[in-house]
């Protein structure tokens, strides 16, 4: 087996590129983090293949700090690529807090992680990875109607970012990260708002947009409009508008909320995979 690193991003997707279009679906975060790393978004990614007989076996791609995201595309040497690779990663000493892809290939790395840096596998996110290529007309809607969020709305939204942080118990980013990061939702239009009444009660963003499809993201309502139906018919409207560009949607969801499931079904979603996002911790930290 050879361990290859890269720090040109378009040699690696050229490498990984026909397998990755292959499973778009399936590999869209690994995918369109890909794109943002071509387009200089993240400073020192991590990049490499696994080979056997110069084809290759795993991809591996980290934009710190976050998740180690990694591919597996010989299944039948799982746990040989899992326990090399793992080697390899270790004894360059490149640190890996957490990890994030389809359910058993993330089991199966950190198995062998956990071995080597004598710390504890802890899950944040158990995810269904879910697909859409149609909208259901038959759904019920919400009243109001859907548009992209305003620039002069930055504070309105960095509040959502927060509020959605404490929600899905995600870390909380600094203050000046968040505005950052609203600011360049709103220059690229990613944003759609729900108002109804002349009052915005919802909210959706696109993110990650591959050849195909595109990712459905950062879902959210304030607790005070919720249970109204806003979020389910935010997010129907707004995949709509973006299946008139892309052949396919993507989301995430938290397989422990069946409510959310359930609403994304209900929209036309339907699941294609099991995802897992976990984090390496040592003893004090568990």
């Amino acid at each position: 087996m050879k361990f290859k690193m890269f720090l040109n991003p378009q040699d690696f997707e050229d490498k990984a590129k026909p397998f990755l279009t292959e499973n778009e679906d399936v590999y869209s975060l690994f995918y369109g983090v890909l794109q943002g790393i071509k387009a200089g978004r993240y400073e020192n990614p991590f990049m490499a293949t696994v080979e056997v007989d110069d084809q290759i076996v795993a991809l591996f791609q980290m934009t710190p700090p976050h998740p180690l995201n990694l591919i597996v595309m010989d299944e039948t040497k799982m746990e040989d690529i899992m326990t090399f690779a793992a080697k390899e990663i270790f004894k360059r000493e490149i640190p890996v807090p957490s990890a994030v892809g389809v359910k058993h290939v993330v089991n199966a790395f950190s198995e062998k992680w956990q071995e080597l840096t004598e710390s504890r596998a802890r899950v944040l996110m158990d995810q269904g990875l879910y697909r859409l290529d149609k909208v259901d007309q038959s759904l019920d809607k919400s009243s109001g109607s859907w548009r992209y969020a305003r620039k002069d709305e930055a504070p309105l939204l960095a509040k959502w970012f927060k509020a959605f942080e404490q929600d899905t118990g995600l870390k909380n980013t600094p203050i000046e990260a968040i505005n950052e990061r609203v600011k360049q939702f709103l220059d690229d239009k990613e944003v759609f708002f729900w108002e109804d009444n002349g009052k915005v009660v919802s909210m959706m963003k696109k993110a990650r947009p591959s050849d195909r499809g595109v990712t459905v993201s950062f879902v959210f309502t304030p607790h005070e409009e919720r249970k109204k139906g806003y979020a389910r018919t935010m997010v129907a409207a707004g995949s709509e508008e973006l299946l008139k560009t892309y052949d396919f949607c993507v989301l995430y969801t938290d397989m422990l909320n069946p409510t959310s499931n359930k609403i994304y079904q209900e929209i036309g979603y339907r699941k294609i995979a099991d995802s897992i996002h976990v984090e390496f911790v040592h003893e004090e930290g568990l």
